[in-house]
């Protein structure tokens, strides 16, 4: 098992370099909103002193760690599998002894993320000269962030593998797809900071899964989270990441069977 993802990886990873003009395109689509956001919200605390206790210092901080955590959990699988279930090409994949989604697109996935974070790196560092943000990063929480982050990478997976295979029954997937994007944008921290939003917000986001993916990660590379906060919420990633695998495994079973390959 291990040689065939080494194998995909190589390959997957040689494909990234052939599309670096799509690479730059998706890269600058996740850093132009956090880098507004950021500027428009370093602005507005600079003129107040502060928002609800955040001041320009907490904003810089917050956006630039986002910036990371981001694309190290983002998922693409909208983008690069759903147009097989329509055109009919998925029935070339399913012939073969592995699986289409868990790891042909998981690869796919990882290897596209590896080649973002080292475009992101020049980026950064000159975010990080012009805005001089201050972090009270420990070794412990990088270490704890680590398993934190690949779950909430596995939580973004999971529910855009879902939402993908949507596209067996209908070709809006990729409006559903948008749709909840813009839910977890907001529900995960994206826009703004949870503190922020309204209470019955901030409320709804503790029983939802959008903040353990990307608000939690954040947080607690910032330094912002107790040890038992910290070890309660990667509880949470696990059994969310089991609730959204055995929801995955449903919908794409119960799609192959609906699957006509129409276009094959």
């Amino acid at each position: 098992m291990f040689a065939i993802y080494k194998q995909m990886w190589l390959v997957n990873w040689a494909e990234q370099w052939q599309y670096r003009a799509n690479l730059l395109m998706y890269l600058a689509f996740w850093l132009v909103s956090p880098i507004v956001y950021l500027a428009v919200w370093t602005t507005i605390a600079s003129a107040q002193g502060n928002i609800n206790g955040l001041t320009a210092p907490d904003f810089v901080a917050y956006y630039m760690m986002l910036l990371i955590v981001d694309i190290a959990t983002s998922d693409i699988t909208i983008h690069i599998f759903a147009y097989k279930i329509m055109d009919g090409s998925l029935s070339n994949e399913l012939v073969l002894p592995i699986h289409p989604v868990l790891q042909k697109v998981l690869v796919n996935n990882l290897a596209f993320k590896a080649l973002q974070m080292l475009a992101l790196v020049p980026i950064w560092l000159i975010l990080y000269v012009l805005y001089q943000p201050v972090f009270s990063i420990t070794a412990v929480n990088v270490l704890l962030a680590i398993p934190a982050i690949a779950f909430g990478f596995l939580l973004q997976f999971f529910a855009g593998t879902t939402i993908t295979c949507i596209s067996f029954w209908t070709t809006r997937a990729w409006s559903i797809s948008d749709f909840y994007s813009n839910i977890f944008r907001l529900m995960a921290g994206q826009f703004v900071p949870l503190a922020l939003l309204p209470a019955f917000m901030q409320t709804a986001s503790q029983l939802l899964p959008f903040r353990l993916a990307l608000y939690f990660p954040v947080q607690l590379l910032l330094g912002k989270l107790s040890i038992e906060e910290t070890m309660l919420n990667i509880g949470l990633q696990m059994v969310w990441c089991v609730i959204l695998f055995m929801l995955f495994r449903v919908v794409w079973r119960t799609g192959l069977k609906k699957y006509s390959a129409v276009g094959a």
